[in-house]
């Protein structure tokens, strides 16, 4: 949605100019739309439900209105539709960290290798909700929405409305709000979060460092989601710019 700190920014900060005004460090986030959808969704539904049922015969703990598999899907799904949805998030991910990175990464082509370290799917009802996290190891995750009720259904809610079943992410600025002064001046970091609601086939891409939380969901269907992180390597190395004061 917006890019990192490019190299104008930096520039015109420098610059002797009087009136320079910049944005610095925005948060780069990217919205796709699987087009595969209609038809990989449900088979995959389907398919995580049984592996869901599976590992709760043999895990009777492990049941409940909330549900998550391994982070190794990749080493036990095998079926087409599986693949044509990783397929999708690769590419989404090649094209959202380019974005990101347009006016960082050095020019010509990058020999990259991004790698999916772990990808797992949640299912959660009957109010069940995942508490504000961050994902460690990696650079970029995202979230994929493979079932959930429509959100006209999901804002007839007596309780959440329109917030039933939403992504949340928080701004970095967010723990800044705690204790801090707030007057009409900083009135720009008042609004803290965001809201995403899901829709089927829509994937979210999101730096790993952002704070962001399940909310809540109850619905006739449950919310059924892929997740997943991923690293992007160079082969000689990662570190663009040296530490400061060297």
């Amino acid at each position: 949605m917006s890019g990192a700190v490019s190299r104008d920014m930096r520039e015109a900060m420098n610059a002797d100019a009087s009136n320079a005004f910049t944005g610095q460090w925005p948060v780069p986030m990217g919205r796709h739309r699987f087009a595969g959808a209609a038809d990989v969704n449900p088979v995959l539904a389907r398919v995580f439900a049984s592996m869901r049922a599976t590992d709760v015969a043999l895990h009777p703990e492990r049941a409940g209105a909330f549900y998550a598999s391994e982070d190794d899907l990749l080493n036990r799904v095998d079926v087409p539709e599986f693949r044509a949805l990783v397929q999708f998030i690769v590419q989404s991910l090649q094209d959202t960290a380019q974005r990101a990175n347009a006016q960082v990464w050095p020019p010509g082509q990058q020999p990259l290798q991004l790698l999916l370290t772990g990808v797992w799917f949640q299912i959660q009802n009957g109010a069940a909700f995942h508490d504000v996290h961050t994902h460690g190891n990696c650079s970029w995750s995202g979230v994929y929405y493979l079932q959930i009720d429509p959100p006209e259904t999901r804002a007839k809610h007596a309780q959440w409305g329109a917030h039933n079943g939403v992504t949340r992410f928080y701004s970095p600025m967010f723990p800044l709000l705690g204790g801090a002064h707030m007057d009409m001046g900083n009135a720009f970091m008042q609004n803290a979060t965001l809201d995403v609601s899901p829709q089927e086939g829509e994937l979210i891409l999101f730096p790993a460092f952002l704070p962001h939380k399940a909310m809540p969901y109850e619905g006739e269907r449950e919310r059924i989601i892929l997740s997943f992180n991923a690293q992007i390597h160079a082969p000689q190395g990662n570190q663009i710019y040296r530490y400061a004061g060297t």
